[in-house]
């Protein structure tokens, strides 16, 4: 299956693509969609939107995981997170695509084994799962991978249960 993570940020919005059959995960790319803090906030969304749009027809993936929002430093940031996160499910649901939504904790337990991991561990075992050479630099575009990978673990657990 080939599953598309997305870490939301109204700056850097990072993507991961990742092809799995449930038990290994292969990289198929990984990035991050740059907007500009002084650009209106329209202008950014309208970025990150079609940047979205351009990894989906390019990669076909067939399901996308989205980290689930549940605090924010402060209400603007909650405002903008949510503003970008809004626009992540609507480009997810025009391409048809199953979203998994997952908290912060569900993430990180599934990836590291411990929920209050921090993001250097994350990148380390993403890097590990992935059996990449290097970790992915850009902590956007690992915790998006994070968010994919997770996506895979459920997916299988849940097929796991059903048989």
């Amino acid at each position: 299956m080939r599953i598309l993570g997305i870490d939301c940020g109204s700056e850097r919005t990072g993507y991961g693509v990742i092809e799995s059959d449930g038990r290994t995960h292969r990289l198929v790319v990984a990035g991050v969609i740059k907007t500009s803090p002084k650009a209106p906030l329209a202008d950014r969304l309208l970025t990150i939107a079609s940047g979205l749009r351009d990894v989906i027809v390019a990669q076909a993936p067939q399901a996308a995981a989205v980290e689930a929002v549940f605090h924010a430093v402060n209400a603007q940031t909650a405002l903008k997170l949510a503003h970008v996160r809004g626009v992540a499910l609507l480009v997810l649901a025009e391409a048809g695509l199953a979203v998994g939504e997952y908290s912060p904790l569900e993430i990180k337990t599934s990836v590291v084994g411990y929920g209050r991991a921090e993001k250097e561990q994350v990148q380390l075992m993403v890097r590990s799962l992935l059996r990449l050479d290097e970790i992915i630099k850009s902590q956007d575009a690992s915790d998006a991978l994070a968010a994919a990978i997770c996506h895979a673990n459920q997916v299988r657990y849940r097929e796991a249960i059903r048989v």
